[in-house]
């Protein structure tokens, strides 16, 4: 009898403790994968006008039949950015980095992803509709007539950053990515999570790659590029990844992404900062980290000039239009001279191409 009364014990044992298991695997594997799969539709908030922006509203159309809504601010520089925000929130959420970027002369297309804000379809919070719906984005941008070709760029938060990098892979349009906060679509993405958590990180990877079948059950988007072997397919686009200074697993995601293509990828990790918290916690610095890599990778020193201070090259037009019919109709009007014209753009400072009477 105590024998029996011992393996009874140990049956309920095994039997808790295989309870205790599947749970725990439920808990990991299946409910995110169930939650990525059905999002709550969140909704837009602020305007553009709320940071000092006018915009033109946008409906863009994706390959298999997706409205997308978006906000456009008009480009001064020859140069526009798809400005993609992350799981859960809106075109709204990225106002602030929509500012920065329209001040620095860049057009700024901001799009509430499918099934988020105004969009159409079902929202996927894993980002693996980002191919589809970034390249509705960018073929707006091809057809703008204040876009240049080869000076679109993509810059996403979170979700919207991992669609960027992923996108990239076979989007010829794309020459630039900023991608704030970006980990993982899929398993495979993790891959460094055993080398820096050893058997933990293994037996994380595995889950993983079980959430990904699950997850590839419940939705009818295709598994995505890895992020890696989308940077390295994506011969001359160039990369920034920004990572939290507060959020170790982001660093480690950056560096194994970069790996990819070093060669064309920077990573910044900000120190304190929040996920996608960068512009929050250093504004002066993320503006001239993200402005300056924009204009390297979008408007090199070989293109024509002008076009990388687009209000700048407009000014001095505008004072041109102002200031000739005084020298040239009216009381005192004389021989218009090269020296004349000096004067004039003396007012904006030395043009970039030296004084006029010397060319």
């Amino acid at each position: 009898a105590a024998a029996t009364r011992g393996r009874g014990r140990w049956r309920r044992a095994g039997a808790a403790l295989v309870v205790a298991v599947a749970t725990a695997v439920v808990a990991v594997v299946v409910s995110p994968a169930i939650a990525a799969t059905n999002v709550p539709r969140p909704q837009v908030g602020d305007e553009p006008s709320s940071v000092g922006l006018a915009h033109h509203d946008v409906t863009l159309h994706t390959d298999d039949g997706v409205p997308l809504a978006a906000w456009y601010v008009d480009s001064s520089n020859r140069a526009a950015v798809v400005l993609l925000h992350g799981a859960g929130s809106t075109r709204s959420d990225v106002l602030d980095h929509a500012a920065v970027l329209a001040g620095a002369g860049f057009g700024v297309l901001m799009v509430d992803a499918r099934g988020h804000g105004e969009s159409g379809g079902r929202a996927m919070d894993f980002g693996w509709h980002g191919d589809a719906d970034v390249a509705a984005a960018t073929g707006y941008l091809a057809g703008r007539p204040d876009v240049d070709d080869g000076r679109v760029g993509v810059v996403g938060m979170s979700m919207g950053g991992e669609e960027a990098i992923g996108a990239s892979a076979g989007n010829s349009r794309i020459s630039a990515v900023v991608a704030e906060g970006a980990a993982a679509r899929t398993a495979v993405d993790e891959a460094w999570l055993s080398d820096e958590y050893g058997v933990r990180g293994a037996v994380q990877e595995q889950l993983e790659r079980v959430q990904d079948r699950i997850t590839d059950l419940l939705t009818n988007a295709s598994v995505p590029t890895v992020l890696r072997s989308a940077v390295r397919a994506s011969s001359d686009a160039r990369y920034l990844l920004i990572a939290a200074g507060t959020r170790p697993d982001e660093e480690h995601a950056a560096m194994h992404v970069a790996a990819g293509a070093p060669d064309r990828v920077e990573t910044w990790t900000v120190p304190g900062a929040a996920h996608t918290g960068g512009l929050a916690t250093v504004p002066e610095e993320w503006t001239d980290r993200v402005v300056g890599f924009l204009d390297r990778a979008l408007l090199p020193a070989d293109r024509d000039t002008d076009t990388r201070s687009g209000s700048h090259g407009n000014s001095i037009a505008a004072l041109l239009v102002q200031e000739l019919p005084a020298l040239l109709v009216g009381e005192g009007a004389r021989e218009l001279t090269l020296g004349d014209l000096d004067e004039v753009v003396a007012v904006e400072g030395p043009h970039p191409n030296g004084p006029i009477g010397a060319r």
